[in-house]
Order: structure tokens, then sequence, then C-alpha cells
């Protein structure tokens, strides 16, 4: 490999929710040419169809897998731009919303690498079109919050650094990461008791815009009681949206075939195979 007398640019690219139809133009276009794409473990096979031409290095995070370090995946990226000149980092969703982009930008810019960031549609937002439910609503929903309790720990010198975070003061609330801990999130809220009570609708969406795609749909008391906890399915990604606003989903989901799971009671089960990545 013939190495390059100037340094090559990092494209951190946003993959989208799961469909690689899902992906921008400018993101797609981007594959197309990239020399070397380092990708998250969620991103889809058929997104990496798109850059069959590419050196293809896996560098994602997956909770209680084996996962490559952050300041790891950084060093490979600054390595690359002295092979390649055309550096794609894939990231699922949008890479500036929980995806550490702001240490790969730092690292890099540091380095003298020139970077540019492509966004992506995030998961909260491909959940909502799916069930066909604005995360806000007229009267009922003026504010959205966008939520992690995941937390990195690889780089914290003192364990004491790191606190709980609290739930924000929000009309409609996405949490992202929050399946271990989804029971702990519903009481917490029908604690706090603002604006949040047992009554208020929870929709739980797995692998989102994938054909692997399911719903769970309930109320926040139920989701405090453990109702999914025998639901979900640790091998693809959960998001929990939590308000008012959700409240009519399950009569906007002509698209989607309905399946009862006895042992779940009240939380209503659906799948949608019928969208294809």
């Amino acid at each position: 490999m013939k190495i390059p007398s100037t340094l090559g640019k990092v494209y951190l690219v946003g993959a989208g929710p799961g469909a690689a139809d899902l992906i921008t133009v400018r993101g797609a276009k981007l594959l197309e040419k990239a020399d070397i794409v380092f990708h998250d473990a969620l991103v889809e096979p058929e997104m990496l169809e798109l850059c069959k031409q590419a050196v293809k290095v896996p560098v994602g995070k997956r909770c209680g897998k084996l996962s490559s370090a952050q300041h790891f995946i950084n060093k490979r990226l600054i390595d690359a731009a002295g092979q390649y000149q055309i550096i794609v980092r894939l990231k699922g969703g949008d890479p500036m919303l929980f995806g550490r982009a702001d240490e790969e930008i730092q690292a890099l810019k540091g380095s003298g690498i020139a970077v540019e960031v492509v966004p992506g549609i995030t998961a909260a937002l491909a959940a909502a079109a799916s069930i066909g439910q604005s995360l806000t609503l007229r009267g009922v929903s003026r504010s959205v919050a966008f939520v992690t309790l995941a937390q990195a720990t690889e780089d914290t010198q003192d364990a004491h650094a790191i606190l709980p975070i609290q739930n924000p003061s929000a009309d409609t609330l996405v949490y992202y990461m929050g399946r271990k801990d989804a029971a702990k999130i519903a009481q917490r809220l029908i604690d706090q008791n603002d604006p949040h009570i047992h009554t208020t609708p929870v929709q739980i969406m797995e692998s989102v815009s994938t054909p692997r795609e399911r719903l769970w749909s309930s109320t926040l008391g139920q989701l405090a009681q453990g109702k999914a906890d025998s639901w979900f399915d640790s091998s693809s990604p959960a998001l929990i949206m939590v308000g008012q606003a959700l409240q009519n989903t399950s009569h906007n989901l002509e698209r989607s075939s309905s399946k009862i799971d006895d042992g779940l009671q009240d939380g209503q089960v659906l799948t949608n195979s019928q969208r294809r990545a």
C-alpha cells in the first residue's frame, strides 16, 4: 500500500437507526468512496454493503461484551489518517448524541487531522416515525429529553466522581441504553410524580427500522413492576419512550401485526417484519 504524502481526512458519519436506506445521501456517498471504515457493532450488514471497496474494522461497544476502549479507537483513527485519504468512522444513529464523538474530534484535531461530522437520524426520531406518533403534542407535550444512564468509566480516576444521573423534567422522555435499568427508571419517575404517574404511556422499541423491530406498549406502572424484563432481547438495542404524547400509539400501527404475549399481562407486543433495511 502506498503511503500518502499528506494526512487523510476523517469523517464521523451517522449510520442512522439501522435500515441501510435511512443513512443520509452524503453519508452513503462517503461510504462508497472510503478507503477504510471503522464501524460500530450495531451497524447492519446491509449498511456495510455500501462500502465493499473499503477495509472494514469493527470497533463497536456493546454492554457486557468485549469492546474497544475509546482511547484505542482514537489512536486507530489517527494512525489510519497517515495511511489512507478517506477514513470513515461509522456510528449508529447520530454521532453527536451519546456517540462520544467529542473525544474522537479532540484527539484528531490535536494530531492535526481534518475531521468532519455527517449527521444521522437518531433512534428516537425513527421510533416516533415507526409508531406514527410525534414525541411532542400540542397542549400535552412541549418538551422532550434524550437520556442515558450509561456512563463511561474506563478513563475515570476517581470512582466517587461518578454520580447517579437524575431523571430530567420533560413531558416526553426517551431513554437510550436503559434496558437493564428499565424497572428502576420507571419507579423513580413514579416516585417523582411530576409529570409522570402509574398510568403514563410507555413504548419500548427494539432494533428500530430493521426487520427485527419490536414494540412493547404499556404503562409506567407496568414497567416499574418488571413486566417488560422477560420481553427484552439482550442482543438488540432498546429505546424506552415515556410520556402522555404516546397514548394514542396503538391506533397508528396499521402496518404492524399484533401479537399478544400472555406472559406480559398488560403489555402489548407488536412486531414489524415488513420494514426491510
